[in-house]
């Protein structure tokens, strides 16, 4: 299978130069399919940058961890002189590939999220497994990119538009359309199931709970929770009370099944 890329060098030359390339793991995702989990021929003029190519080919960079050009590490910068076999893997969060040139940033320990408009649910189920979630349904892309910068927050999308952003460091591209199989896919794919901490946030509002005491809240519960329920939970943020109940062992059993895989 052969494709053709666009002119992006400085060298004007008419000549049709050709690399092999093949791209491993999830980075398949966005490939069509006859060009998936093999080697095949791109053409292209000029002297192109390896991050332009990886680009036109749809494949968001802030997925990219690692480029071999003829079995050598090399950056985005990289320009194609034609006949190299290169070979580009996605994100090892889970091994050192320090000897070789890391194409972004070391993967974040403490997972923190910013989440696009389209993930609102997968945000509330996060937020109930303990995460640091930020999600507004007016976030802009701009506004989103700011917030993974100055945060340290990773982006979880269904927009690849965003993850091609030159100065993005950490995102993810959500495959699933349905809330549970996404959920799964993120902790999966970012390795979380031993970083759950439930009940520590609120699902509403994003705000850590702290413990409220009983004798405090005549005035704002119903007289039957007050009577059957003896802990309750405070959001520092928008005040939200969270009590022991037949919803609280329904999510414990949903984590434990998470845990299990």
């Amino acid at each position: 299978m052969t494709t053709r890329g666009e002119h992006t060098g400085t060298n004007h030359s008419a000549v049709i130069r050709k690399v092999n390339l093949r791209f491993y793991e999830e980075l398949n995702d966005h490939l069509p399919k006859a060009w998936r989990k093999r080697k095949f021929v791109y053409e292209f003029k000029g002297r192109p940058a390896i991050r332009n190519v990886i680009q036109a080919l749809d494949i968001p960079h802030g997925e990219v961890d690692l480029i071999l050009v003829n079995g050598r590490s090399v950056g985005f910068d990289y320009h194609l002189a034609g006949g190299e076999e290169i070979s580009v893997y996605p994100r090892f969060e889970s091994f050192d590939i320090s000897p070789v040139v890391r194409l972004r940033a070391e993967p974040l320990r403490e997972s923190r999220f910013v989440v696009d408009v389209n993930l609102g649910k997968l945000a509330r189920k996060l937020r109930l497994l303990g995460f640091d979630t930020l999600f507004r349904n007016d976030f802009e892309d701009d506004e989103i990119i700011a917030i993974s910068l100055k945060e340290t927050r990773i982006i979880l999308t269904r927009d690849r538009g965003i993850l091609k952003q030159n100065v993005v460091t950490h995102g993810y591209w959500i495959r699933n359309d349905d809330p549970k199989k996404q959920l799964r896919e993120v902790i999966e794919r970012l390795q979380l199931q031993y970083s759950f901490r439930p009940f520590s946030r609120c699902s509403n509002c994003n705000g850590e709970l702290e413990a409220a005491e009983k004798e405090n809240l005549g005035n704002v519960l119903s007289e039957d929770t007050m009577h059957y329920y003896q802990k309750f939970w405070k959001c520092v943020g928008c005040g939200k009370i969270y009590w022991e109940g037949s919803h609280l062992e329904h999510i414990a059993r949903w984590v434990a099944k998470l845990e299990k895989g």
